[in-house]
């Protein structure tokens, strides 16, 4: 498989402030978000544990959903699409992952799904490049595509 399953951007702004500007780049590009998921509350209150600032949204473009729907049903396991909003490294940080739409192409080897799957990827990052920076994957030893630099950083404190 040739693509990163995550992408993942550097925006630099407050969880909070950042969140808002998610969902409107979002918004900008024809996504609504079906979803929400505060990770932090679920956390506390499931294990009395405190954590960073992090949410999970659903995001769904309906025309392209519909599309990589009639092309393939099957691919609604991976609906809507996935994006991560945590803390950075700092107060003045926040970091945006996404779940990479252009894979469910290769996934599903679907001619059909190829397009839609591709445009959702396309969107998402024109949307996340308004208020952002893509922070390059990383390769391992057979060029492909593992956790960027940021996700590593946070598994090893």
């Amino acid at each position: 498989m040739s693509q990163t399953p995550v992408i993942e951007f550097r925006v630099p702004l407050n969880f909070s402030a950042a969140e808002v500007a998610v969902r409107e780049a979002l918004q900008s590009q024809g996504f609504g978000i079906l979803t929400e998921v505060d990770v932090t509350a679920v956390l506390r209150a499931k294990l009395g544990v405190e954590t960073a600032p992090h949410k999970l949204l659903g995001a769904c473009n309906p025309v392209l959903a519909h599309a990589s729907l009639e092309a393939a049903p099957s691919v609604g396991a991976f609906l809507p699409c996935g994006v991560a909003i945590r803390a950075g490294s700092n107060e003045s940080e926040t970091i945006v992952a996404i779940q990479n739409p252009a894979m469910l192409g290769e996934l599903f080897d679907v001619p059909g799904l190829v397009e839609p799957a591709n445009e959702a990827a396309r969107r998402l990052q024109d949307a996340l490049r308004s208020i952002g920076t893509a922070i390059p994957a990383r390769l391992d030893a057979t060029d492909n595509a593992i956790a960027s630099p940021s996700a590593a950083a946070t598994r090893s404190a």
